[in-house]
């Protein structure tokens, strides 16, 4: 099992003070999971539509520090990521995961060394696979995110930056 090293505690409407001109705040109200309160990192991208397969891909690769962002077309009938899949995502070293769309299982999640975002969650799973892109320019509520942007979550946002932001102003 991968640890990342702990991150210090990052507050967005802080970094967003102090950065308000280099980053972008997406618009949408998302619920958090998992058992880190704010995560950050590099980018990984994916669109898909309710289906988990590619989540599961994604996160089998090392993670490197880096947040997986799903755009899954903000689908809440079918969860793209559970328990299982998270633990993978600990696992092979992801800090956190970005989800345009549901989420399943959120007790399993909570339990596990990871930042999760996601729209809402769901007992439904997807049992066919759909069609999906990997490392591709992904838009969720308003904001363009690309592989290599920087992510800045916590309970309140979910910020993106073109690159890593100072955390001391």
């Amino acid at each position: 099992m991968s640890t990342l090293p702990p991150q210090p505690a990052i507050v967005t409407a802080d970094l967003f003070d102090a950065h308000h001109d280099q980053i972008a705040v997406i618009d949408l109200q998302f619920r958090s999971f998992g058992r880190f309160a704010s995560f950050f990192g590099p980018a990984a991208t994916l669109r898909c539509f309710e289906d988990h397969t590619p989540v599961l891909a994604q996160l089998e690769t090392p993670g490197q520090g880096r947040v997986l962002v799903v755009d899954a077309r903000g689908s809440l009938r079918v969860g793209v990521m559970g328990d299982r899949l998270a633990a993978k995502a600990v696992a092979n070293g992801w800090r956190g995961v970005v989800i345009n769309g549901a989420i399943r299982d959120s007790l399993g999640i909570d339990a596990l060394e990871l930042g999760v975002r996601a729209l809402g969650t769901t007992a439904r799973r997807g049992w066919l696979q759909n069609p999906s892109e990997t490392a591709v320019s992904v838009t969720i509520g308003g904001v363009s995110v690309s592989a290599g942007h920087w992510i800045y979550a916590d309970r309140d946002s979910v910020i993106v930056a073109p690159a890593e932001l100072p955390l001391e102003p």
